[in-house]
């Protein structure tokens, strides 16, 4: 069993954290929530995820900031991200990359958005991430765990 944290910010709609949940159901895995929480060792742990929406293109600073302050040299990681468009972990991969991380993978979905000029029209992404999304993520993991 790999001893796995998932760092992750979710607001708005809870997009991200139904994915963080979605992976940590069955598993013995601990969940930490970088806008409540600043500080942990993730030293202890085989494979530590970030998760995030995508704010304007980058993951939350919250999770960008946990990890450039708790985040180990050479850790093996992923990430996890809903967005309501693009792929966008550039910012998360250049934090791990600052540590010498190791990425392991990245999943990312689409999630419900009503920001901004969205909210006008209902919004884009409804329903995501549904069962598909979340399915493809536990599978995603069980991939990178080998």
């Amino acid at each position: 069993m790999v001893k796995t944290a998932i760092v992750y910010h979710s607001s708005h709609h809870g997009n991200t954290k139904k994915l963080v949940d979605a992976l940590a159901q069955g598993r013995d895995m601990t969940l930490i929530d970088a806008s409540a929480q600043r500080q942990a060792d993730l030293g202890q742990y085989d494979l530590v995820g970030f998760a995030s929406g995508i704010y304007g293109g980058s993951f939350h600073t919250d999770v960008l900031d946990f990890a450039r302050k708790n985040l180990p040299e050479g850790k093996r990681v992923f990430f996890l991200y809903t967005s309501a468009f693009v792929n966008r972990v550039k910012s998360i991969e250049t934090v791990a990359g600052e540590k010498s991380a190791v990425v392991a993978g990245a999943f990312g979905c689409r999630g419900f958005n009503t920001f901004g000029p969205f909210k006008l029209i209902g919004g884009t992404g409804k329903g995501h991430p549904d069962e598909t999304d979340l399915e493809d993520a536990r599978r995603f993991f069980e991939r990178i765990c080998g």
